[in-house]
């Protein structure tokens, strides 16, 4: 293998890897001084797209697909139904209301699919181009682990994002679409926004607005 052969073999490897790093320092540190930088998040993918040629098809946002794994969404509502009917039986449903409930399940729909997007359109696919192709069982570990240490130091929303990012490779990988992938993602996150207790989630923080909510104090090396 040539020098030329390696470095393009690496280049996907690097792409995740680097988008990855850039979220985290984001996270922990930009958001505070510069969100704006947020808008190179989606930057960096699209051109990414352009450079490889992948069509809107390709990454999963086709509607043909969206036929064919719609049926995934009704697992997705019996999912979010049972932690609702725990939530209820528990007695920590978040009080919210209709137009609330309305809002929030909409803005989810669409951070959802973005987030999926960033998940599989993005970090799966480019995992999966450096291990020589999705079949590779070490695609969905290696991308659902790295969607969960995005969420750190959240124990419960890392606990759920590995679980959930795991699964949803697997859906990505076997009928690639993104727009059932959002929604069932909303769906099922709603609901657990709804049901769980504050007390668990912590308002769904992440980075040092979980340390900030938890402890009360914000890591002065951030500042």
């Amino acid at each position: 293998m040539g020098p030329v052969t390696a470095v393009r073999k690496l280049e996907p490897l690097g792409e995740a890897l680097g988008l990855f790093a850039f979220v985290m320092l984001f996270i922990w540190k930009l958001q505070l001084f510069h969100p704006e930088l947020a808008v190179l998040v989606p930057a960096f993918t699209v051109a990414t797209h352009a450079a490889r040629g992948e069509t809107v098809r390709r990454l999963g946002f086709g509607w043909k697909d969206f036929r064919a794994a719609f049926p995934l969404l009704f697992w997705a509502g019996a999912a979010a139904y049972l932690f609702l009917a725990a939530g209820s039986l528990a007695g920590t449903i978040r009080p919210m209301t209709p137009g609330q409930l309305a809002l929030g399940l909409g803005a989810y729909v669409i951070w959802g699919l973005f987030q999926q997007y960033l998940l599989n359109a993005f970090l799966a696919n480019r995992l999966a181009e450096f291990a020589g192709g999705p079949a590779s069982r070490l695609v969905p570990l290696s991308a659902a682990a790295l969607f969960s240490l995005v969420h750190l130091p959240n124990w419960f929303l890392m606990a759920v994002t590995f679980a959930g990012g795991y699964l949803s490779v697997r859906v990505y990988q076997r009928y690639r679409s993104l727009y059932v992938l959002g929604i069932a993602h909303a769906v099922i996150a709603f609901a657990l926004f709804l049901a769980v207790p504050d007390s668990v989630s912590t308002h769904f923080l992440v980075g040092p607005r979980y340390l900030l909510d938890r402890y009360g104090t914000y890591p002065e090396m951030l500042l």
